[in-house]
């Protein structure tokens, strides 16, 4: 039997940063970089900048090859993860049916697994963070968008054509509603994301009204800023989380009670308002779930924050 391999390399891919990190079998990191996407020189310069952090990795730590079980990546996006490619990554011009898996396998002869990045979450807090010990879990991440990785039975569930979990396109609204990036109308991720946030605090204000996350802007309103108005006692700014978290509540509503999970994790940047958010969420789902489902849930925030990525996406030679 062939010995154990002690390391794996995750690669986190976002529209302005690529994080990257070798990682051991506990899912302690090792060796940790962040080098620039520069998205806009092109898909070849951005494949180039990984290639000299992986490169960069292996040299600084000085760890062999056949000590590296396998690098995987996670891209925003949907993902062809049986084929290693980059069907669409909206948020990175030019990354449009990309092999990336074939291109980095050649340049470094280790096995390649690619991913959507919120399933790379999603792995990393059920092995090492909020979800541990959980078979049945959702992991949600609230950013620009809303996206979710779904565990069930302790495996990730990636659906027939590797895109499943996308919460944030899960309808609220049966007719018109806010338009979202997806092109329809009605969505989840249109209603309760962080341009929602920064869309709702943006029309109050229209009329002259002032308001505490007003004063604070420097010079733009933020999800952050109205959470920190909202802390500060800002009633409307209290008002626009209770909102959005009925709104993100009601979404979940819909996936608690069709996936009956034991835990909801929640991350991404405007998660970290807190119980501004977390308050109406567990509110609307005692509230509307049914209550068998209701009772065998919790909702809880992510635990490993900025490393969830690479940590994942590490993961992903043996998921």
């Amino acid at each position: 039997m062939a010995a154990t391999k002690k390391y794996s390399i995750g690669v986190d891919v976002g529209g302005t940063n690529i994080k990257i990190a070798l990682v051991d079998k506990t899912g302690s990191i090792v060796y940790s970089d962040t080098v620039p996407t520069r998205a806009e020189m092109g898909y070849e310069y951005t494949i180039n900048n990984m290639k000299k952090a992986i490169s960069d990795l292996i040299a600084q730590t000085k760890v062999s090859k056949d000590d590296i079980s396998g690098i995987g990546f996670g891209f925003p996006g949907q993902i062809d993860c049986d084929k290693g490619i980059v069907l669409l990554a909206p948020n990175i011009p030019g990354w449009v049916n990309i092999p990336i898996a074939k291109i980095i396998e050649k340049e470094f002869s280790i096995p390649v697994k690619v991913d959507n990045d919120v399933r790379c979450a999603a792995l990393a807090e059920l092995n090492y963070g909020a979800g541990k010990g959980t078979t049945n879990m959702i992991c949600i991440t609230v950013g620009t968008g809303i996206g979710s990785g779904l565990i069930i039975n302790g495996k990730i569930v990636r659906g027939a054509s590797n895109v499943a979990g996308e919460i944030g396109h899960i309808k609220l609204q049966m007719h018109d509603g806010p338009l979202c990036g997806c092109g329809d109308t009605g969505c989840l991720e249109a209603f309760a994301s962080g341009p929602a946030i920064v869309a709702m605090a943006q029309e109050y204000i229209l009329g002259g009204k002032s308001t505490k996350y007003r004063e604070l802007a420097n010079p733009d309103i933020t999800p952050y800023i109205v959470a920190e108005a909202a802390k500060q006692g800002d009633v409307v700014a209290k008002r626009i989380f209770e909102v959005i978290g009925e709104y993100i509540g009601i979404g979940l509503v819909s996936v608690i009670n069709l996936l009956n999970p034991e835990k909801i994790v929640i991350g991404g940047g405007v998660a970290d308002a807190g119980e501004l958010l977390f308050g109406p969420i567990k509110r609307t789902i005692e509230l509307r779930a049914m209550p068998i489902q209701a009772k065998a849930v919790q909702v809880v925030h992510a635990e490993l924050g900025n490393t969830a990525g690479v940590i994942g996406a590490s993961l992903l030679i043996e998921n």
